[in-house]
């Protein structure tokens, strides 16, 4: 089976100063040709989407109700998306827990689960008796949940000692 796919995006870019739109064509799982406003024309990803984009980018009137797009596709779904999207705050849900190592004999490490939280952009530090360890913290990528939440694991790669506020 053969099936070819289009998917449209909107880019705002430094909030809403600019936009950016962008139209991809898939066959058979690859992208063979798409549009972005930044560009102005249609380009070629493989051999026949060169011959597509010289075709289309032929035609002034194609062109220019393409690169309307932008205003006619993106603003208005950003506004209807807007309250639920740009303005959307999930704060996160954060525990502290002590993992056992499995290559060093000892406590073990400290773990910091940051969980379902939006927007994506977050920063997670850790102090020991009120002072910042900017050493020995490594972390995840900040990761997807799939329902518009986001997660990351930060552990202190030094084993807790007794007596000491971590947080």
């Amino acid at each position: 089976v053969f099936l070819e796919l289009s998917t449209s995006e909107c880019h705002f870019i430094n909030g809403t100063d600019r936009v950016r739109f962008v139209e991809r064509s898939i066959y058979n799982r690859q992208q063979y040709v798409h549009f972005d406003s930044d560009v102005g024309v249609l380009v070629g990803d493989t051999p026949h989407g060169e011959e597509i984009a010289r075709i289309w980018n032929s035609n002034s009137n194609w062109l220019e109700e393409t690169r309307a797009q932008a205003n006619m596709f993106c603003w208005p779904n950003y506004k209807l998306s807007k309250r639920f999207l740009v303005n959307r705050r999930v704060p996160p849900s954060v525990s502290i827990s002590l993992v056992p190592s499995s290559s060093q004999p000892g406590p073990g490490r400290l773990l910091c689960s940051v969980m379902d939280f939006y927007p994506a952009p977050v920063q997670v530090r850790w102090f020991q008796d009120g002072q910042e360890l900017p050493e020995h913290v490594v972390a995840t990528d900040v990761v997807p949940n799939g329902d518009w939440t986001y997660q990351v694991l930060v552990m202190l790669e030094m084993p807790p000692r007794r007596g000491v506020t971590y947080t």
